[in-house]
């Protein structure tokens, strides 16, 4: 039963299915469809006849390709198959779940039933009652199956008020949310399994495996999602670091711009207290106007380089600023204002001596005046 509704939810993709294992594979088609499906590649033409040798020669062709995927298959022959021998077509149906269901799954290092079992463990671990350390007694109560669903679709099942105590609920109950909800075809008998001293192991591997690959495509696909919203994220971020970029060169390029005049003009002023205060701008200029501009030059490159690198490592083309704001526009722009800036200090010290001394000459010269116009009215 576990084996035929494992062939049919492949099957039933290709439009098709089983009603009886050991007969439906006999002719070889359904087998060399079932293979098709699974793996994804076309096997070789199919011949169409009735006779036995055509029969024979189908399902060669399954077991040949079969036996390319590195599957031993030990005293599986094709002409047991055409005859129908269930043994042998349950045998060979096992190993192809175990190749295409089982093999593939890996799980930190460990790979098929051990990988799949280990995936079990971890995925139950924090749920009450439930203790996976085979595929046989340890799914009995049924509470293993609904613990798997819950961990991954919470909203289908309420751990909570099944009990331990009623095996026969709890696995319909997880065969029939699987049917429906998660397109999991129902493969095992509650009422089998319970009256079992020990399960059927391949039954319970087989129809556990279609969990693990249900599960395991949807986090595929949300990694993926993820993956994406990361790209995304990451580009956005880039292109807040092109804005900022462009923003901050144009408030620097401009305050350069507006600066470079006020420090290239050396009009002198005619009073002391005019240059001094003038001498006392330009302190306040270098003291506390300036430095945080040296530091948006600074953070201005480093966010230039740091935006580069995360395009290159994005594989995306480098970042070109508009024309006038490329970091040698600005370095250019600040060597010029350095430039202006270079003895304008001096200037003013100069400005202001040169008055000092024509106020002092100017005082001489009244003192002299007054003593001279004291002598004369005397």
């Amino acid at each position: 039963q576990t084996f035929t509704a494992w062939c049919n939810s492949h099957l039933r993709k290709a439009g098709t299915q089983i009603e009886n294992i050991d007969e439906d594979f006999r002719d070889g088609l359904k087998l060399m469809l079932l293979l098709e499906v699974i793996s994804g590649e076309r096997l070789p033409k199919p011949e169409r006849g009735k006779m036995r040798v055509h029969k024979i020669n189908n399902v060669n062709k399954a077991l040949d390709f079969i036996a390319s995927k590195g599957v031993k298959l030990v005293s599986i022959g094709a002409e047991e198959i055409v005859d129908g021998n269930a043994k042998m077509t349950l045998g060979m149906i096992w190993t192809i779940i175990l190749r295409f269901a089982i093999q593939d799954i890996s799980v930190e290092e460990t790979s098929a039933k051990e990988g799949l079992l280990l995936w079990c463990q971890r995925k139950t671990a924090p749920y009450k009652n439930v203790n996976v350390q085979n595929f046989h007694i340890s799914w009995k109560d049924g509470l293993a199956f609904n613990a798997l669903i819950h961990r991954h679709r919470p909203e289908l099942i309420e751990y909570d008020k099944l009990r331990k105590d009623d095996p026969v609920t709890n696995l319909n109950n997880a065969f029939e949310v699987a049917e429906k909800y998660l397109d999991i075809p129902k493969m095992l008998d509650a009422e089998d399994i319970v009256n079992t001293a020990r399960p059927d192991e391949k039954a319970i591997m087989t129809y556990v495996s279609s969990f693990y690959h249900a599960f395991s495509g949807a986090q595929k696909a949300e990694t993926a999602a993820n993956r994406i919203c990361k790209v995304l994220a990451v580009n956005q971020e880039n292109e807040h670091l092109m804005e900022d970029y462009e923003k901050l060169a144009s408030d620097l390029l401009e305050w350069i711009k507006r600066t470079i005049p006020w420090l290239e003009d050396r009009s002198p002023q005619k009073t002391i207290q005019e240059m001094q205060q003038k001498l006392e701008d330009f302190r306040d200029y270098r003291r506390v106007h300036k430095p945080p501009k040296v530091q948006e030059k600074c953070q201005l490159e480093i966010n230039f380089n740091t935006l580069q690198t995360k395009l290159r490592l994005s594989n995306r083309p480098a970042f070109m600023p508009s024309e006038g704001k490329m970091v040698s526009d600005i370095n250019n722009g600040w060597q010029h204002l350095e430039q202006a800036e270079k003895g304008y200090e001096e200037w003013l010290l100069n400005e202001i001596r040169r008055l000092e001394r024509l106020d002092h000459l100017a005082e001489k010269f009244r003192q002299k005046a007054s003593i001279h116009e004291a002598w004369t009215e005397g």
